[in-house]
Order: C-alpha cells, then sequence, then structure tokens
C-alpha cells in the first residue's frame, strides 16, 4: 500500500513545508501553514493527453467571444465570454454576485444559449425566489444544488449546457481530498478539476470566489494562476453603485470597467457613470471642487468635498478620509501648510468622494487641496470649472497620464474650464486650460483668497 504524507501548505503561495514553521519558507507569510494529506507516494506513468501541433495548425474558429448579453459584463469581458474560458469573480458578501451571475445567465439564455447554474451555497428553491424577484426565469436556464465536483460534473455531462455557473468554489468538495471544504487543498483541487472540464468541453465557466477581509481572494494564489479571468465585484453596502473591474484577462485588457446601480429589480447598468456622479450636485458651496478621474480605461467626473473644522484643543487634529485615500489627504495638508501658509496645523480636516467611488490616484490631489482651501476661506470654486493635476512636496503641480481622455470626459457634460498643470496638453474645444505651476498658483486661479 502506499505511503500517504502528510504537508504544510501556505495558504497564501501555496507552496509547501515537510513540517510546521511559523513562516512560510517560499512567501515569508506568517502563521499560513494548513496541515493537508499529501498524494500517496510511488510512480506513475502519465500519458499525452493531446497531440502537438504546428502553431500555425492551431483552429482558432472556436474560441472567440460570445456575448452574455449584459452590456457592462461584455465591455468588461472586451466582448464575452469564450468558449473554454474558466472566469473567477470575486467580491464581499451581499455586493451582489449572485445577482449579477443570476442577470448573465439569463441574458445568455434568452440569446438561446444553454447555462446551468450549480449553487453549492443555497436550495434550489432559494435560486428560484430571487430568479422571480430578478424577472430572470427561462426555460434553458438549469439549476442544481450540489457541492461534490463529480457531482456537478455529471450535471455538465447531463444538460450539456454552454455556460456552467458555480456559486461558489469554497463551498466545494473534492471526494479525493480528505480536507474540509473551503481550505486550501479541497479549493486548489476543485478549481484544477473545474478547469480541465471546462477546457476539454469548450465549456465558459464561471466560479465565483470569497474574498479576505482584505478583499483579496480567498485560498492559494494558484487558483488564480488556474483560471483565464479574474473578476472583482465591489461596492460600498451603503451606496447602490457597484464596480466591475477585471484583475486578469488573458483574452484582452484589464483597464476596463464597468459601473452598476443596485436597484429592487437587480443590477442595472449606469452607461454615463459621470452624470450620475453630478446629479445631486449644489452649485456655489464651499469645499466642492470636481475632479476627472481616469477608472482603468474609463474617465469618471467626481465631486471632492472637503470641511475644515475649526482649531480645536487636541494633540491631534483628526484627518478623515471616506473614498480619499488618508495617507495623500495627509500629505496634501501638510503641503498647504508649508507651501502655501494655510493654517491647518490644529485644524480638524474632512474629505470625501461623494457617490461611493475611490479615489486613490494622484490626479486627485490638487481637487482635494482645492476643496480645503475653498472651505477654509469660505469661498466657492466656480461650478464650471474642473481641476486636474498631482501634487509634489515641493508645492509645484505635475501632469497626470492620459489627461486629455480626462478633460474630453469634462467637456462633454459642459464644463467649460479646467485648472491644470502648466505643460499639460491642450484641452478640447469648448474647454479653456487655466496653467498654473504650484498649488498657490492653482488657488489663486480658482478665485480663493490666499491665507
Amino acid at each position: 500500500m502506499a505511503k500517504v504524507k502528510t504537508v504544510f501548505r501556505c495558504s497564501v503561495c501555496g507552496g509547501t513545508s515537510p513540517r510546521w514553521v511559523g513562516r512560510c519558507p517560499s512567501c515569508a507569510e506568517w502563521n499560513s501553514l494548513v496541515e493537508e494529506l499529501g498524494s500517496p507516494s510511488g510512480d506513475r506513468e502519465h500519458a499525452a493527453t493531446t497531440m502537438a501541433v504546428p502553431i500555425g495548425e492551431v483552429d482558432l474558429q472556436a474560441w472567440h467571444s460570445v456575448p452574455t448579453g449584459v452590456p457592462e459584463v461584455d465591455r468588461v469581458l472586451g466582448g464575452g465570454l469564450v468558449p473554454g474560458s474558466v472566469t473567477l469573480v470575486g467580491g464581499e458578501p451581499g455586493v451582489g454576485k449572485s445577482t449579477l451571475l443570476l442577470q448573465v445567465a439569463a441574458a445568455m439564455t434568452r440569446a438561446e444559449r444553454r447555462v446551468l447554474y450549480v449553487s453549492a451555497e443555497e436550495s434550489v428553491q432559494q435560486v428560484r425566489l430571487r430568479a422571480e424577484r430578478l424577472d430572470t426565469i427561462t426555460p434553458t436556464l438549469w439549476l442544481a444544488a450540489e457541492t461534490a465536483v463529480p457531482a456537478v460534473v455529471a450535471q455538465v455531462a447531463a444538460v450539456s449546457p454552454d455556460c456552467l455557473i458555480i456559486d461558489s468554489l469554497h463551498t466545494l468538495h473534492h471526494p479525493d481530498s480528505a480536507s474540509a471544504p473551503g481550505s486550501v487543498t479541497q479549493v486548489r483541487e476543485c478549481a484544477a478539476a473545474l478547469v480541465r472540464e471546462a477546457k476539454a468541453r469548450a465549456l465558459a465557466t464561471i466560479l465565483v470566489g470569497h474574498v479576505t477581509k482584505d478583499g483579496a481572494l480567498a485560498g492559494p494564489r494558484v487558483v488564480e494562476h488556474l483560471v483565464d479571468t479574474v473578476l472583482s465585484f465591489e461596492g460600498e453596502r451603503h451606496h447602490a453603485l457597484r464596480a466591475l473591474r477585471v484583475v486578469k484577462h488573458r483574452f484582452g485588457p484589464t483597464d476596463r470597467l464597468g459601473m452598476f446601480e443596485m436597484t429592487g429589480a437587480g443590477l442595472g447598468a449606469v452607461p454615463d457613470p459621470s452624470r450620475l456622479f453630478l446629479a445631486d450636485r449644489r452649485a456655489g458651496v464651499p469645499g466642492s471642487v470636481v475632479v476627472p478621474m481616469l477608472d482603468g480605461h474609463r474617465p469618471l467626473l467626481v465631486e471632492i468635498q472637503a470641511l475644515v473644522g475649526p482649531d480645536g484643543q487636541a494633540p491631534a487634529p483628526r484627518r478623515a478620509a471616506q473614498g480619499v485615500d488618508r495617507g495623500r489627504l495627509s500629505t496634501v495638508v501638510a503641503v498647504l501648510e508649508q507651501r502655501v501658509g494655510a493654517p491647518l496645523g490644529r485644524a480638524d480636516v474632512y474629505a470625501s468622494a461623494i457617490g461611493g467611488v475611490r479615489v486613490c490616484e494622484p490626479g486627485a490631489d490638487l481637487a482635494v487641496a482645492l476643496a480645503i482651501m475653498s472651505s477654509l476661506a469660505g469661498e466657492p470654486v466656480p461650478s464650471e470649472v474642473v481641476v486636474c493635476g498631482e501634487i509634489g512636496l515641493g508645492g509645484e503641480l505635475r501632469q497626470v497620464n492620459q489627461c486629455q481622455r480626462r478633460l474630453a470626459e469634462a467637456a462633454r457634460l459642459g464644463f467649460t474650464a479646467a485648472i491644470v498643470p502648466r505643460h499639460a496638453p491642450d484641452p478640447p474645444p469648448g474647454l479653456h486650460a487655466l496653467r498654473a505651476t504650484t498649488v498657490g498658483e492653482a488657488i489663486a486661479l480658482a478665485g480663493i483668497p490666499l491665507p
């Protein structure tokens, strides 16, 4: 009888160790090794599963993207799902992953394609109730509640679907592994088996994955290497806006962004998110500035608001940020103190990106600075002005990437002036550039009195 070895596998990188140690020898992560049973030792013979062919004779006819029927999903995937591809979708609990995939499944079935939806977390009755609420009940959408990979493969053989959706990967188990569902071994083995099945049948497969408290996909990183595409479905629980981003994509670019709005009837596409972000904006309010940011390949206009509280007696004033990087907020406040002379040393400063969007790029530095100075002076920035630029520690303004695409989005929504760094490219027709070399010059161009 073959001897079964016990190994300790890292839940982060998938590396192994013959004994438990506090730190993974492969990736240096602490307390990440989990005990598991290894495969029986012994020599095995392996035969080739396919014959090698010259690269010029590889048939590409069947490997083209097929639209899912959901425009925002097709935008992110670069046209749709490729037969035989495996897509991993991750997101926080309750963000709407199951809702999105049920709508994708219904849209595909309306295009006369058969979809098998395997729910490993809910019963078929629960999925049916959600489908009734979303109006996604179609005759070629098949449901199954299975938790074992061989049972899923049997369902695929019986239904012969064009697309397989697994919700979720971390609740499946493979009987060949003695580990518990959700463990490193089980997640890896289940993912590998489903990938093999997808490639063998040219079956487009979508897997739902759990995430950790840090927002990263749970399980070993080897799962991300196994699949063809990794999507991240993001959104704040208290906001209706949802964003679908590409983390990895073997069939297209990774700079696409899909926007959705959660409604009572499910997820609705947001074809013009900039107009949605600015719909409730009040003109003439101090501390409000609009910045044209770039999220992946998509330009967005976002309102940045700031509020400066009175000088307090607390030894450490507050620097609160919502949707804005807190580190960059502290840097901008320090630059305004040292290079402009703004009395912010003992004042509380609050900054927020409106609409539930996260603004973490350097191109929003100037918008945050002008919003702070506008609130401090009580003088509003003109409502027809957008601002865009990175602030250096010396108070200088620096260009940001793809400035022309940002300004074109501002011009499309009716803005007439833009405060930009001096060497920024010329704006599109209808938009006047107000150029500045330092943050002090930009403050003056915005009509805000310097301290």
